[in-house]
């Protein structure tokens, strides 16, 4: 059975969202990021790079989020949760998954961790409010996609493996002075993403507390 590495309410979030909408059986091997578990011996040897999530398939280790959908959505081809290959919606999956994790992810872990990049505090505040900007910018490409695709998931009518990265990665801005829900598209985009069966069930599992988003 597949197993999937995580600690509530971070990255692995993504993931779990996925086999939950997939309706695939899996387990949760819980390595708390409070405790430094990710950084123990244990886990080091199925992630060398000490960040979480992993997903462990029989004798196959994968860790990198996207990679981890891919994985799985190569699995489950008839998931109906990416477009069918050779299309320009397949294409454009893949563009937005790269954004998510190269760009938006990589702007979001500026903003929570401007001490990795600079020293002294008035770099690390700059670094930070930097970032914070471009999140914004970014966010305001978010919400122009999914009133282009007409305001209901984020590629359009079909829910895919997208929502459930942009919807996590939004709702790490919901301590923000200016969250993701504050946008008018992504807002009640939230909200719908938030109401599905398969979030509701992790949020339970994950033991996540408002704000939601």
């Amino acid at each position: 059975m597949l197993q999937l590495c995580y600690s509530p309410s971070t990255a692995s979030m993504i993931p779990h969202l996925l086999l939950e909408e997939m309706g695939v059986p899996f387990e949760l091997k819980t390595f708390d990021t409070g405790d430094k578990a990710h950084k123990s011996a244990e886990y080091l040897k199925l992630n060398p790079n000490g960040l979480i999530p992993a997903l462990i398939d029989g004798d196959l280790v994968i860790y990198e989020t996207a990679a981890i959908l891919m994985h799985l959505l190569d699995a489950h081809p008839d998931s109906g949760l990416i477009p069918p290959i050779r299309t320009h919606a397949r294409a454009h999956f893949y563009k937005w998954l790269m954004w998510l994790t190269n760009t938006l992810q990589a702007s979001l872990i500026l903003h929570f961790y401007p001490e990795r990049w600079a020293e002294d505090a008035s770099s690390i505040d700059q670094v930070k409010d930097h970032a914070t900007r471009k999140v914004h910018t970014l966010l305001d490409q978010i919400d122009a996609e999914i009133a282009r695709n007409g305001d209901q998931w984020f590629s359009g009518s079909e829910y895919s493996a997208l929502d459930v990265y942009v919807f996590t990665l939004c709702r790490w801005t919901r301590r923000f002075e200016r969250p993701a829900r504050s946008w008018p598209h992504i807002g009640p985009y939230l909200q719908r993403v938030h109401a599905r069966a398969a979030t509701q069930t992790v949020f339970a599992r994950e033991e996540i507390v408002e704000p939601w988003y």
